[in-house]
């Protein structure tokens, strides 16, 4: 799988895909990522990439041009699934959407930034929209590390464990149930006895039954979605 980010700072983006998970799995060979600076694509003095808005109003916005040549001169060399644009309007990032876009091929996510991107790069070149929470961040570069984060860590051979993922929160639009470690008793707090009894089926159902409660308490708005 493949990954291009485009961003005005692509320094901002480095550091999550140099370390931990990311970066083994870059270096194991599991996910390409690149970085293109959209002011490489600019023919404006000093590389510019924003202008005032048509119309009036504060705010800069991100003009057509260096986005239409960065995003054509990748597409003269490969074929991509998706072009995403991270936007606080987008539609919210669900773990279900995550691992819909694992299954893709290559990818282009777009940052925004400043008020936004003007809105013909949205309608001529953008095949998803994507947000990852109902605020605003002051660019897209966190989100793209978020959802790269969030469609890596589902690839064949990132996990040391490919079982662990299918069991995270959200997967079947449950929470995960309480999990338990070392010791078995700290200062009189114990671990469930059904955690230590060898029961496997007896634990399943136990770990299904916490994932229902929980679910039920925390965020019952899952339970009235399509699983």
């Amino acid at each position: 799988m493949r990954i291009d980010i485009i961003t005005v700072l692509p320094e901002l983006l480095r550091s999550p895909f140099e370390a931990s998970i990311l970066k083994r799995a870059i270096e194991a060979g599991h996910i390409e990522v690149y970085l293109h600076n959209l002011r490489d694509y600019s023919d404006k003095p000093h590389k510019q990439v924003d202008d005032y808005q048509f119309g009036g109003g504060a705010g800069m916005v991100l003009m057509i041009e260096p986005i239409e040549k960065c995003i054509e001169n990748l597409k003269s060399e490969r074929i991509y699934d998706e072009v995403i644009f991270l936007t606080p309007d987008g539609e919210r990032l669900q773990q279900k959407m995550a691992n819909q876009l694992s299954m893709k091929q290559n990818i282009i996510m777009l940052c925004g930034h400043y008020k936004g991107v003007d809105q013909r790069v949205r309608d001529q070149f953008i095949t998803k929209e994507i947000s990852i929470g109902d605020y605003v961040l002051s660019g897209g570069e966190l989100a793209a590390a978020v959802l790269s984060d969030a469609i890596i860590r589902l690839l064949p051979g990132v996990l040391n464990d490919e079982t662990s993922a299918l069991t995270d929160t959200f997967q079947d639009n449950l929470l995960a149930p309480p999990i338990y470690t070392r010791p078995a008793n700290y200062k009189g707090w114990k671990v469930p006895e059904i955690l230590r009894s060898g029961n496997l089926p007896a634990i399943e159902k136990w770990r299904d039954e916490q994932a229902y409660e929980r679910t039920a308490k925390l965020r019952p708005d899952l339970l009235n979605e399509d699983h």
